[in-house]
């Protein structure tokens, strides 16, 4: 899978609409191969993310947990502690 989609799923606040379109322009990118369509596919690829972002907000619509809502700002904080450790590693 992409590394730039991330999970959307049970966060306080909720996934936001512009984050749900990220995710299905990059599984677009993913699955297409293309960062950027030509003109004559143009159609066809944002329609497929016009697509896929629907089915992305039903799904985390229709989604259930028992389990805590996450906070995006501890996980973003655990993000780049975990890198600074992996860079600090490899420039060593």
């Amino acid at each position: 899978m992409c590394r730039n989609i991330k999970p959307l799923f049970n966060f306080e606040p909720p996934a936001s609409t512009n984050e749900m379109r990220d995710a299905a322009l990059q599984f677009v990118r993913k699955i297409s191969g293309y960062t950027h369509p030509s003109k004559s596919n143009e159609t066809a690829f944002y329609a497929a993310v016009d697509d896929i972002e629907k089915v992305v907000k039903r799904l985390l619509k229709e989604l259930e947990t028992d389990a805590p809502k996450r906070d995006r700002e501890v996980l973003i904080a655990r993000a780049r502690e975990r890198a600074k450790v992996r860079y600090a590693r490899e420039s060593a």
